[in-house]
Order: structure tokens, then sequence, then C-alpha cells
């Protein structure tokens, strides 16, 4: 008998339906946009006004940098919860889509009101598409979980190879042309990613189209088992709206009272020697950790002890992105001014040789790819397949002109956003080695996952800062050697391999179907939490730079960074007994 999404699996690409290449070049482009945009945007604030930038301090750049990366995974919550409830997942990939697309074509114009409206439209854009491009995936593969991880995998390479595209071509045209450029083409294939799915999304059936609830089923299912819910009570919903108001309030003051140096403050006071902001931020932290001291104690052990296991690994999981996100701040910055990216001679002949073949290779796979899906939709779904063979066409002349417009230079300059691409060349080269570390015997428990990655974390920094060891204190300019953010990148790759692919994964497993949504919540509010976080490291390394050097700054998050693995790999035993057979 044919179940209701046997349909989908009829047109086959590479194994599996045609309707997830469709959204494996729909998330392609958004992330194309998104980290294209991300590589350009501490380097367009700093730079100076000669150079067609805002001359912001460093600390300026950091802090709305901070602030809007935050903002991008907070809104998360509003775009899951519209989705589930009002308009359906397809619904608010066309919202995110759109709004994201408005996003980059304000921020081409480059004034301070575009800028601004131009990442509130991106903040809330990403939040409404973000998390609902997977929850399609899991619809479509509801009844043959057992293509699932491969489907997530080949939808992972479409994440990675919009990074990739998106910070070498919109890095290379904002650095080296105008940041118009790099943020416009941002925009223009983020529309191209909208349209291809709006034309082509007949191709899931009704998937997505009706927002689904499932809490009557799921209190059924507590029921049946014997557990007692645990409402939120009047008091806690009370706390839970104070900690929100006073935690998106100063992270939204945060960078504003900084950029206006104190002329819109909204925490202009102190209290018993701590500024108003510290304060503030301190305050809401005090409640949302009440706010868990009441709740987690009235759940049945098993789910009361899983749930301290989610909340140390979120605790862990703070400390990793806030110092994993220099990359696109402080990391920048360093690539930018402290390295020496002018290359004559035959380390120029080898740069030009391994960037054609970094771009030339992925473009040509990934073209493959889209000619395998032109072959099976073209008939039905003509126009999008046009659309996105268009923006293909686009991509590989924009490469083309790039690459020989570099050959006929003598000498070759790195651009500083060309170190971010790569992270994600590193992903799609080892990526399918540690899928096969994870389904093997080897394969280590949760706290060593998260160990490991912490540890490699580290040993990235410690390599920036051993790089950085002979700058002098204070000193704006340096020329260190560029193999050293190439390791940098290389180390933080394999620690994100480690911890970013799994933690969703832990969570799912350790809760309740019931109490997912708001477990996830948690998890997105604490790599927000990082986010923000690390646009605060990256403005202390401005004053420890001043004061201590910058290598000083470089060791102390290698210290945070292995000293939280070794906490984490020490914790085994006890996390272990948490987590109850869950491994």
């Amino acid at each position: 008998m044919e179940s209701k999404l046997d349909h989908l699996f009829k047109d086959k690409v590479l194994g599996h339906p045609a309707g997830l290449f469709v959204l494996f070049f729909t998330e392609m482009w958004e992330r194309f946009s998104y980290y294209g945009m991300r590589a350009l945007l501490v380097m367009f604030f700093t730079a100076s006004l000669m150079d067609g930038g805002w001359g912001w301090p460093r600390e300026h750049a950091f802090a709305i940098f901070g602030t809007y990366t935050s903002l991008v995974y907070l809104s998360t919550l509003l775009g899951g919860y519209m989705a589930d409830k009002v308009i359906g997942f397809r619904w608010a990939v066309v919202v995110g889509a759109l709004l994201m697309t408005l996003g980059h074509a304000s921020m081409a114009i480059e004034t301070p009101f575009f800028i601004y409206s131009g990442l509130t439209l991106l903040v809330f854009g990403s939040g409404f598409f973000k998390p609902n491009m997977t929850s399609i995936i899991s619809e479509m593969y509801e009844e043959k979980p057992e293509k699932k991880d491969g489907a997530y995998t080949i939808f992972y390479m479409g994440v990675n190879s919009g990074a990739f595209l998106g910070i070498l071509l919109c890095g290379y045209l904002g650095e080296k042309v105008g940041w118009s450029w790099g943020f416009g083409l941002a925009g223009v294939f983020m529309l191209f990613g909208l349209l291809q799915f709006w034309f082509a999304q007949n191709i899931f059936g009704d998937i997505g189209l009706k927002p689904e609830n499932q809490i009557e089923e799921l209190e059924d299912e507590t029921e049946d088992k014997g557990e007692k819910l645990n409402p939120f009570t009047s008091f806690q919903l009370v706390l839970i709206a104070i900690a929100s108001v006073l935690g998106l309030a100063w992270v939204l003051n945060d960078p504003i009272s900084k950029i206006s140096e104190g002329a819109y403050n909204l925490f202009d006071f102190s209290f018993f020697g701590l500024s108003g902001s510290n304060f503030v931020i301190l305050f809401a932290l005090a409640l949302f950790i009440l706010l868990l001291v009441i709740r987690i104690p009235k759940y049945e052990k098993v789910t009361r002890d899983r749930m301290l296991a989610v909340v140390f690994f979120a605790f862990i999981t703070i400390f990793f992105w806030a110092i994993f996100e220099q990359a696109p701040s402080s990391l920048t910055i360093f690539a930018r001014d402290y390295t020496e990216r002018v290359l004559e001679g035959n380390s120029a002949l080898t740069f030009k040789v391994v960037n054609s073949l970094m771009t030339v290779i992925p473009l040509s796979i990934i073209t493959w790819v889209l000619w395998k899906l032109f072959k099976r939709t073209f008939s039905k779904y003509a126009l999008s397949n046009i659309l996105l063979a268009t923006s293909f066409v686009i991509i590989w002349i924009i490469a083309i002109w790039m690459l020989y417009t570099e050959y006929l230079k003598d000498i070759a300059e790195v651009p500083a956003s060309w170190f971010g691409v790569l992270n994600s060349l590193y992903i799609i080269a080892f990526a399918p080695l540690f899928s096969k570390w994870w389904e093997s015997k080897y394969n280590p428990n949760a706290n060593m996952k998260y160990a490991i990655g912490m540890v490699l974390l580290g040993i990235g920094m410690a390599c920036v800062a051993i790089g950085s060891a002979d700058i002098p204190v204070g000193a704006k300019t340096a020329s260190v050697s560029m193999v050293w953010l190439v390791l940098v990148y290389f180390f933080h790759t394999m620690g994100e391999l480690c911890v970013s692919p799994v933690a969703l994964s832990y969570v799912s497993k350790l809760v309740p179907g019931r109490m997912i949504a708001m477990m996830f919540g948690i998890w997105y509010l604490a790599v927000a939490i990082g986010m923000k976080l690390a646009g605060v490291f990256g403005e202390a390394s401005e004053g420890i730079a001043k004061t201590e050097g910058l290598s000083y700054f470089f060791w102390l998050l290698t210290a945070v960074a292995v000293g939280l693995g070794v906490l984490s790999a020490a914790l085994y035993p006890v996390i272990k007994k948490l987590m109850h057979g869950v491994r």
C-alpha cells in the first residue's frame, strides 16, 4: 500500500527525492548570502572613510556584530513558533527568504538608515528561514528514517557549499571592488534561492503547508506513560517575561550606547558599584537560573536528570561559539591588519593555482548535481530550473572573472575574508571521516566529543597566540605568516565537527517529545548568548592588546577552551549517570 509520502521518492537524484535538492540549492543560496555579508560586516564598519567604510573603532563593530548574530539565533524562536502555529513551514521559508532579500538590498545602499534596516530585516528573515528548512526535510523522511542521516548529510553539504562560495565571491567583490557590490551580490542570490523554491514548491506535495498542533497528542502520550505534566505557573511566566525583556533590551542597548558614546543608554545608572548595563544582564541571568531551579526539580527523576545534562552541554556550547565566532570578528581583523597577505614570485603563483582549484572543483561538482536535478524535474518545474541555471551561469562568470583578474597581476594579495572559506572547505573534506568515526566502535560518548571539540578549539587559538607572540603591545599592524591562520581554521573546524552536528541530536535524545520545543528554545538561547559573548570577547581584545598584547588575548581564549574541555572529560561519570543510558 502506497503511503502519502511515497510519491516524493518517485523522482530521485543520487538516491534521494528531487525535492531534497530543491531544498539543497535554496539553503545553499541562503548560506551564500548570510556568510557572504557576514564576512564583510566588521571590515566595512572598521574600514577608513577613504576606503569606503565607516571608520568605526573595532570595539563598536564587534559590539554590533555580536548583537546581530545573537538576534539571528533568538529570532528562530519567533520563526519556529509562527511556522508551527500560524503559517506552516513553507510559507515561513518564503517569508524569511523575502525579508533577507530586502535586507541585503538595503545594505547595498550603505547609508546608516539602510544598513540598520537591512540588518533588522536579515535578523527576522533568518528567524523565519533557518529552523523551517530542516523541518521540511524531517517531514519528507518521516516514513523513511533509515535514509534521514544521508539526507541531512547532503543538506549539510549545501550549507557549506553556500558558505564557501559566499565568503569567496562576496568577500572578494566587497574588498576589491566595493562594499556595495559584496552586499548586493548576497542579495541577488538570496533572490534566486527564493524564486527557485517558490516555483518548485509543489514538488513537496502537502508537506509544510499547514501547521500541525501536536500538543494534545503529546499530553495523551505523557498521561499513558504515567508522567505528570509540569505546566508553567503565572509566577514562572512573569519570570520568563521579565528575563526576556531585560535580556533583549541589554542586547540592543549594548551597541547603541557604545556607538552613540552614551547619548542613548537605557541603563545609565549604577547599582552597588556595578554599571547599569552589567547589573541588568546579571539580574536577567539570575532570573533565568531561578526559573530552572524552580522547574527542574518538579519533573520525574529521569527527565530531571537528563535536563540537567542538557543544561551542562548548553553551558559548554555558550563558550564554544563565543570562541569559535572570533572567525568573522577578531580573527578577520587579525587577517586584515596583522597578517602578511601579499605574495610574490612562486608563492603568488602557488596561491593562484590553489585558489583556482578551490573555486573550480567545488563549483563543478555542484553544477553536476544541478544537472542531475535538471534532468529529473525540468518537465514539471521548468521556470524554477531556468532560474537556478541562470544563477549558476552568473556565479561561473563572476568566478572566472575573479580568477582571470588575479592571474593578470604580478603579485597576489589574499583578501582578509578569504581565510573564512577554509572552514567550509575543511568541513566538506573531513565531515565524511567524522561521520565514519561516529558510526564505528570507537564512537566517543557525548562528554568526550565536547572535550575533544573544546581542546581542538583551544589548540587553534594557541596557534594564533604563538603566531602573534612577536607583535608589540599596542601595535596596529604587523606581518604575521598566513600559516598560523590556516592552522587556526583547521583546528577550529575539527572542533566544530565534534560539537556542532551532534549538539541538537543529544537534545532530541535526552528530553521527552512534549518538551522538545522548549529545550530547543533553551539551546538556541545558549547559542545566542555565545554569539553575543563572541562580540564581547572581540571588544575585550582591543583593550587587552593595548596593555598586554594581542597574543595574551588569544592565550586567554586558549585557556578557557582547554579548561572547559578538561572539565567536560572529568565530569563524564556524573553526566553519564544523569543521561540514564542515552549515548
